[in-house]
């Protein structure tokens, strides 16, 4: 890809990953990656706002010859993670008087992963300042968003904003701006939720940092995806996603290996449409991971549905449960479905693997064989006791 214009001194110098699938070996990417490298032009200086993946590094270096980057005074390092740093080593041997702008937990990863000595280093803390001539990068510390070395680049003159992974998504695309997040919004969802719900809390208090700028930033430059001249749609929806506030949505990811499970599962969808709740079924050996993990952002209820597998639940039905775990799904109530042959572990085993999430459960139903009328029934009384709940929180709209 050419050199982009962001601004009249700010221009994007980085690499499209049209075919990457998956990311830290863990998360599906199924409309590939960008890797944002910016370069900003001062007066007096200049300065690159992140590399980009080792495998893209050649891309970068010739953008940059395409820039005439013949000088480079500093890179800045908003978050040591190798999408962002992994080229850093080849960027200082092209340009050995470049000094490295980051923050001392960042350079300390730099140091021990990229085995760069401190010499290299400008170290910054929280709110200060460096000037380009006649254009000003002022730095601030957002921590665990997602990693606690992760800091913002705000080039004020320019009123552009370098966020980091924070307020960007995983989408590969040969447009430098999408203003309307209709066409990403959900690609959006989903990356705050592989990478930013775990860190809900911190991801709220950082957003909050961030607004208290807002009125001072006209573009939002992410290191991964299209950029926005509309800061305050992406914050809008960061807003939503990092509230208490969840959807009357169930979701119910599930295993059925002989029939059994599948039939509870659908009869159970079908008593919660007619009590007008919201509800997304995951067959869990065709789903993408990554559509499930964006439902934990909102839904207030998982059901989670297996057949019995030696004993106990299905993996890829653990799976799921350990999925919700690990991301801190906000939900508030839980449930177990499935059935089994002649003996089953499985509830204890959902439940252990949901503890940390200090859900309710609601009582769950596994039924030997194929279920019955009055196993049925039973279904629908769940689905009674889950529409209940949810008209009785306030926090579920």
């Amino acid at each position: 890809m050419p050199v982009r214009k962001v601004t009249d001194r700010v221009s994007w110098v980085g690499a499209i990953d049209w075919d990457r699938r998956l990311f830290d070996e863990l998360i599906p990417l199924p409309d590939g990656t960008t890797y944002n490298s910016y370069l900003v032009e001062g007066d007096n200086k200049n300065c690159l706002v992140d590399t980009v993946d080792p495998a893209k590094k050649d891309i970068l270096f010739d953008n940059l010859d395409e820039a005439g980057v013949e000088k480079l005074d500093y890179v800045v390092v908003n978050h040591a993670e190798q999408d962002h740093s992994g080229s850093l080593p080849d960027i200082l041997e092209r340009y050995p008087e470049c000094r490295v702008v980051t923050n001392p937990k960042a350079e300390d990863i730099l140091c021990e992963h990229l085995d760069l000595p401190e010499t290299h280093f400008r170290t910054i803390n929280d709110g200060e300042q460096v000037s380009l001539g006649g254009l000003t990068l002022e730095f601030g510390l957002i921590p665990w968003v997602h990693w606690p070395d992760t800091q913002y680049t705000h080039a004020k003159e320019e009123k552009v904003l370098f966020p980091c992974d924070f307020l960007g998504h995983h989408y590969a695309t040969d447009q430098l701006f999408i203003d309307d997040y209709c066409e990403t919004k959900e690609s959006a969802k989903r990356y705050y939720a592989e990478i930013m719900l775990p860190f809900n809390s911190r991801a709220r208090k950082n957003l909050e940092k961030i607004k208290e700028i807002q009125g001072e930033i006209d573009i939002i430059a992410p290191s991964h995806g299209p950029l926005t001249r509309k800061p305050n749609k992406i914050i809008e929806l960061y807003e939503e996603w990092t509230s208490n506030k969840l959807k009357n949505k169930v979701i119910i990811p599930y295993v059925s290996m002989h029939g059994s499970t599948e039939i509870m599962v659908e009869h159970l969808t079908s008593a919660l449409i007619e009590r007008d709740v919201e509800v997304k079924q995951y067959h869990l050996t065709e789903t993408d991971i990554g559509d499930l993990a964006k439902e934990l952002v909102d839904t207030a209820t998982i059901i989670i549905g297996s057949p019995t597998v030696l004993g106990g639940a299905h993996p890829q039905a653990l799976y799921s449960a350990y999925l919700a775990n690990a991301l801190g799904a906000k939900a508030k109530y839980a449930s177990i479905i499935g059935s089994y042959g002649w003996g089953s572990n499985i509830v204890d085993q959902i439940a252990d693997t949901l503890s940390s999430l200090n859900l309710e459960l609601i009582e769950p139903k596994i039924i030997k064989g194929k279920p019955s009328e009055k196993d049925l029934k039973l279904i629908s009384q769940m689905a009674n006791k889950i529409a209940g709940k949810h008209k009785e929180d306030p926090d579920i709209k």
